[in-house]
Formats: structure tokens, sequence, C-alpha cells
């Protein structure tokens, strides 16, 4: 299964990294509801990925590798604890609950970040969380000493569409996608497209601990709903005629800036040679909510689906 198989590699690198007295860097970069046949590795030909390749055309690609659920939270629970959620109760999508400490990854199970802290990484969870919003169920509390992001499902990416500074203010679930975004425990306001400010934090982190081992949980909410892009990124994308489908390429193209940027700044920092790069989505595309492609598969989100895998020793 790919969660043990990720568990155990990194459990692996890491004790060899301690055996050689050089510690890898890893940065994990998950997608959203991204359609398996959305990257040019996987043959798509309308939504150019050149950088998401990169990885791919430099390292290795899993092309049996399966996310452990299909639906968004449970995913993210088999990815982060290496283990199969099922076995410790996680088999649905947590509710945005801020005062449900039940809500969310239980606090029994260890982390990557966890893991990895005790070998003396810094870790960073940027953008979706998903893992329960009570105060106990925190990503500082679940291993992470760094956090910029949301703790919902899904979140709003305009600006003047994040209206809420306090969750309590939700009055349903959806309305968790408008509350303002967390660094640590602090409230901020965004002044840029999301997937943007994401990927620019993570490039931030990276030069701030580029003497420090770090683990880097890249969690973009893109391309899940809803469908929101700027001129920036749909101007690429006049030869598709379906509004839908023309959004949603220009998020995942956000994407694919996103992940040359941190490709970008490894090299320029002579880090490319010891960081592990792996690229995923958490489950297949809902084609018909976001006008994904999963290709060649008869799955989609909320059937089993393979997810792309890739990984990389720069």
């Amino acid at each position: 299964m790919l969660i043990i198989f990720l568990g155990t590699f990194f459990f692996h690198t890491v004790i060899k990294a301690q055996e050689k007295k050089t510690f890898p860097n890893v940065i994990l970069i998950l997608a959203d509801d991204l359609g398996y046949a959305d990257v040019g590795f996987n043959g798509c030909t309308d939504i150019p990925t050149p950088n998401i390749d990169k990885i791919a055309e430099a390292g290795v690609t899993f092309t049996n590798g399966y996310v452990s659920y299909c639906v968004c939270g449970p995913s993210r629970a088999g990815l982060i604890t290496g283990r199969y959620q099922d076995r410790f109760g996680f088999s649905r999508n947590p509710l945005f609950a801020p005062n449900d400490p039940e809500m969310g990854l239980p606090l029994s199970e260890e982390t990557l970040a966890d893991a990895l802290g005790r070998a003396g990484y810094n870790s960073l969870a940027i953008g979706k969380w998903h893992l329960g919003a009570h105060e106990s169920l925190h990503p500082l509390k679940r291993g992470f000493t760094d956090f910029y992001g949301f703790l919902s499902g899904g979140h709003r990416y305009f600006p003047e569409e994040i209206t809420l500074e306090d969750p309590y203010e939700a009055e349903s679930q959806f309305d968790g996608y408008k509350t303002k975004l967390l660094r640590n425990h602090e409230r901020v306001g965004l002044d840029e497209y999301l997937t943007d400010a994401l990927s620019k934090e993570a490039v931030s982190y990276i030069e701030r601990n580029e003497n420090t081992p770090f683990f880097i949980y890249l969690a973009y909410n893109a391309p899940h709903t809803p469908l929101q892009a700027t001129e920036k990124y749909l101007s690429r994308f006049d030869h598709i005629k379906d509004k839908k489908r023309k959004t949603y390429a220009a998020m995942v193209s956000a994407v694919d800036d996103g992940v040359g940027m941190v490709l970008s700044k490894l090299e320029e920092l002579n880090l490319d040679e010891n960081t592990i790069v792996i690229f995923l989505s958490d489950n297949g595309g809902p084609e018909h909510k976001n006008a994904s492609d999963n290709g060649i598969l008869r799955g989609k989100k909320e059937i089993f689906l393979k997810a792309e895998f890739v990984c990389r020793l720069l």
C-alpha cells in the first residue's frame, strides 16, 4: 500500500541519514481533487504542467500507487500517519467543528512530523489541514513546528471572500471556507490569490531553514472547488472553451507554478541534491464537479482511484 510505503521510506531514509551524519530535507506536495490525467506525465495535452513533470522525469513515477481512501480527510489521515485510517476509526470526512476534540485525527496516532521531529527536523504544514479544527488537533499539537493555512476541508481563493475573523462565526460547514488563515495560532489576512500565497510560504520557509533539516507538508486545496482563478492563470487557457474546464486548468497551472518556485529555490540554495520531493493527489478528480479528467481509470473521487504519485531524490 502506498501510505505504508511512504512511512517506511521516510523512516528508512532518516535512519540512513543518521548513519551518514546527513539529513535529507523532505517536501511532500499534495494536490486536492486533481484528476489522474490532468498532468503532463500522465498524458495531459491541454494543461501544461512542466514543473510537476520535472519531478517525474528526473525521479520515479509510481504507476501502481494508491491512496488509502477516496475522499479528502481519511486519505490525508492515512498519508500523514502511514497507517490505514480505518484502523483508528477515521473513515469519513471530519466536520469543521472547533468545539469537538473527537472530530479529527485521534491523539493516539503519530504523524510524520512527530517522527521526523525526533530526528531534529523543523516542520511546516501549509494549506489544507482537514484533520480536526479543535485546539487539541491543531497542527502544532501534531508534531509540526509551524503552520500556515486553514483547518477546514476547503477554502475560498480570493482575499475579498475571506471575511470571518472567528471560526465560531461560521454558521455552516461552507462558512469555514471563509475564515481567515492561521499563522500558527494567529489569524492573518490574505492579500493575494490563495494558491500563490501557499507557494510563497513554502519558498520562504526553505530560505529560513536552509541550514536545518526540514519537512514541508505543502497541502494545496487546488483544484478543489470552488472553481476560482485569477486572470493571470485564466489567460493561459483561451484554447479551452468549456468555462469550468478552463478555470480548473488555471487552478492546476497555479499549483504547477508553485511547484516550480519550490524547485527553483532548492536549486538556488544548493539544497536540491539533499531534498526528497514527493508529489501526489489526495484522491481522484470529481469529474462532474470540477471538470477534471481521470483518463483511463474508471473511478473518481468517492470511488477508489489510483493517485498520481511521483518521488524524486533531487
